[in-house]
């Protein structure tokens, strides 16, 4: 994405941040490729953060690494944002490392999906093996979610019996799947549209089912999370209460309103498909998790348990949950 269009998309947003006036202030600093700007938007377009007596300050970040540490990281880290979302594996490895953070409300199920031609003859996780499977990287999430699924349903893990395909990118991926370079591949959700809508290819499995399974709960388990610092919830905590109204608020209507979603491709999107974009638009409504529980957290432990068990505390950096991680009710 130019900068020129991640210009043009932090423009839009500013349309809509008027004089805070005497309201508190979060300072939300999302990538600019990143799912949640829709929802941002939302917030910002209808007024539903001065509906709730808070201003939301949104910024678009890049999404390049510093040191090790997601540029969004590093601006809740270093002070210069309130609120940041990152998927809670990252949350609890940054935590168990010192960090003054706190996950408070959920965003959704952010993983992926296993794309493959429609004449494949992969149609599920059983058939896996023996074919060449595209990855962004053997430690992506997806894979991981891939692998513990085979180990505990079916007795074999796909990086023995199949061939894990390093891309190294979302981008690249997509080229090697529409090339046949791979028979299958684990391409993220925001990007799955752009294939199975422009092509003759299929999403055999959604990734989203497999978290569900393997965490044990009926409720719709989220894997990114929004957080903000200690320090901020202790003294802004009515703020962190509004903006969950507040996102509450934007979900029910990104959920009811499909007009909204022509404006929000017009506006921050850059698919000139119709089709492309109500695929988005499908898969973000089944990807958002509107609220959560003690019971989602607890299903949030089981996954992790079954992903060390899959890829090492080393892999994922962190080989616990630290205490107060969650805090689902701010």
């Amino acid at each position: 994405m130019s900068r020129s269009h991640v210009d043009a998309q932090q423009a839009v947003l500013d349309e809509h941040h008027d004089d805070p006036g005497e309201l508190p202030t979060m300072r939300a600093r999302f990538e600019h490729n990143g799912s949640p700007r829709y929802l941002l938007y939302t917030i910002k377009r209808f007024g539903f953060d001065r509906d709730h007596d808070f201003h939301l300050d949104v910024e678009l970040v890049s999404d390049a690494l510093e040191d090790g540490i997601e540029t969004v990281e590093a601006q809740l880290q270093e002070g210069h944002a309130d609120l940041i979302d990152i998927d809670y594996i990252s949350i609890a490895r940054e935590r168990a490392e010192g960090a003054d953070i706190v996950a408070f409300h959920p965003y959704g199920r952010t993983v992926g999906g296993l794309v493959a031609p429609e004449d494949s003859d992969i149609e599920g996780l059983t058939d896996l093996s023996g074919h060449r499977i595209g990855v962004v990287r053997r430690l992506d999430k997806n894979w991981i979610l891939t692998r513990a699924a085979c180990r505990e349903y079916h007795d074999f893990d796909p990086d023995e019996t199949a061939t894990p395909v390093e891309a190294g990118s979302k981008v690249e991926l997509t080229r090697m799947i529409r090339e046949g370079e791979v028979d299958a591949g684990l391409q993220f959700w925001q990007i799955v549209p752009e294939i199975t809508e422009t092509g003759p290819f299929e999403e055999v499995l959604p990734m989203s089912e497999l978290v569900q399974r393997l965490s044990e709960t009926d409720n719709k388990l989220p894997i990114a999370a929004f957080l903000t610092s200690e320090s901020y919830l202790d003294g802004q905590r009515e703020t962190v209460r509004a903006f969950t109204a507040a996102y509450r608020d934007a979900v029910d209507r990104l959920v009811e309103d499909d007009d909204l979603w022509v404006e929000i491709s017009e506006k921050l999107m850059s698919y000139d498909d119709p089709a492309v974009m109500r695929a988005v638009r499908d898969g973000w409504r089944e990807m958002v998790v509107r609220d959560w529980d003690q019971d989602s957290v607890d299903g949030m432990y089981r996954l992790f348990d079954h992903l060390k068990a899959v890829a090492g505390a080393e892999a994922l950096g962190v080989a616990e949950i630290p205490e107060r991680t969650f805090e689902t009710d701010p």
